[in-house]
């Protein structure tokens, strides 16, 4: 049998490229392109437990490979990961290396003048979940201004995005933003971190416009639509694979009247209130797990609603959408729609707006639109966004 040698070279080449797209390696693990560039220098650092080197934490290998770090700057849930969501984080030091941590989801959320004066660079290494509501963003785009206004680099060691092979959603009207919403951006934007810090950049979204001197270690063998489950639970809520690709649909459930799950050991995955007894058989009961949900609403009530823990993951990727047919059956099903989205019902209800990105979202469930024509409203949004994404891809 005579083989083709172009065939053959082609399919070599495929069966290489596979089997080197499945060893993604991180910025942070390429330490041959940025340890010697750390040397000389007072290093601070904005991590927490995703941010690794192999097993290890980023600031313990580097640390013990004797570079200066100065501080760590703590996000939300803390550098070592131990907090609550939505819990103040407090300064402290490191009881394993002894570096200072200075809180940035505490008293100030932006690294001042002061903070910054005994430090030469930054370091941003943070596991990202690809959607607009995720805080890591937020604090990127602080620290960014911070280090722009003090005339102070970052150096930002890339990360896959494990929702990167989407962009979907409502894009944020900036009358609505927030912590959870700071950019004109849809729900999912399909972009890792040093990529968005480019955009945030080029953009001008910085206070005054102005632009920070960034570095970027790029992945090496990242596409965006590669399958990726983080090795480290993003944070204490985010703490399986079906969490993280359910969480761009089911977070928004935190602007109703109705339980995502927080106060269980599968958060994200389930979605009830005790309101849907006789109309949904299955059922959950939250109470207070220390680290992951201190006063989760309805505790200790028992929830009735839907069980998402079995959906398949591979359809959910292929469909390459967020999921709205839950929000609007639950909705329609909910006897007490007049308050479905009242977050003054609980202080653990986040305003639906600042999820959604705006009010149209909530008017639209409300008068009764298809999912399909909520999406058409979408589409010159997310077509402009998708133009402007383009200029700042660094994968394919």
């Amino acid at each position: 049998m005579k083989i083709n040698p172009i065939i053959f070279s082609l399919s070599l080449f495929l069966l290489i490229s596979n089997s080197v797209f499945s060893q993604i390696r991180t910025g942070a693990d390429q330490t041959e392109h940025y340890l010697s560039y750390l040397k000389g220098k007072r290093i601070a650092m904005v991590v927490n437990p995703t941010s690794r080197i192999g097993n290890q934490s980023i600031v313990d290998s580097l640390h013990a490979l004797g570079v200066n770090i100065v501080k760590v700057f703590g996000p939300e849930h803390g550098f070592r990961g131990d907090v609550g969501a939505g819990v103040k984080v407090k300064d402290a030091v490191d009881p394993l290396t002894g570096i200072k941590i200075v809180s940035l989801y505490g008293k100030t959320n932006k690294p001042t003048k002061e903070m910054l004066a005994d430090v030469d660079l930054v370091i941003f290494d943070i596991q990202d979940i690809g959607t607009r509501y995720f805080t890591y963003i937020a604090t990127m785009h602080r620290v960014m201004e911070a280090c722009a206004e003090n005339g102070k680099e970052l150096l930002i060691l890339d990360r896959p995005n494990p929702n990167g092979y989407f962009v979907d959603g409502p894009i944020l009207d900036m009358a609505y933003k927030s912590d959870i919403g700071m950019h004109p951006v849809p729900i999912t934007h399909g972009m890792t971190v040093g990529e968005y810090a480019h955009m945030i950049n080029g953009q001008g979204w910085l206070a005054n416009g102005i632009v920070c001197k960034i570095k970027v270690i790029p992945m090496q063998n990242y596409r965006h639509d590669l399958e990726y489950i983080p090795p480290v639970n993003m944070s204490p809520n985010i703490n399986t694979n079906q969490a993280i690709l359910l969480y761009p649909s089911t977070c928004l459930f935190e602007g109703t009247i109705l339980s995502e799950g927080r106060g269980t050991q599968f958060p994200f995955t389930v979605i009830g209130s005790p309101a849907l007894k006789g109309i949904y058989s299955f059922s959950f009961t939250p109470v207070t797990i220390k680290g992951m949900s201190a006063t989760p609403i309805y505790m200790n009530q028992e929830c009735f609603g839907l069980d998402l823990r079995q959906v398949d993951l591979k359809k959910l990727r292929e469909s390459k959408r967020i999921n709205l047919s839950w929000l609007i059956e639950l909705y329609n099903k909910h006897p007490n729609k007049d308050i479905f989205f009242d977050n003054k019902q609980s202080k653990e209800i986040v305003p639906f707006e600042k999820l959604a990105g705006g009010n149209v979202l909530r008017d639209q469930i409300i008068a009764g639109l298809s999912e399909d024509e909520i999406r058409k409203s979408w589409e010159p949004g997310l077509q402009a966004y998708n133009k402007m994404r383009a200029q700042y891809l660094l994968y394919p």
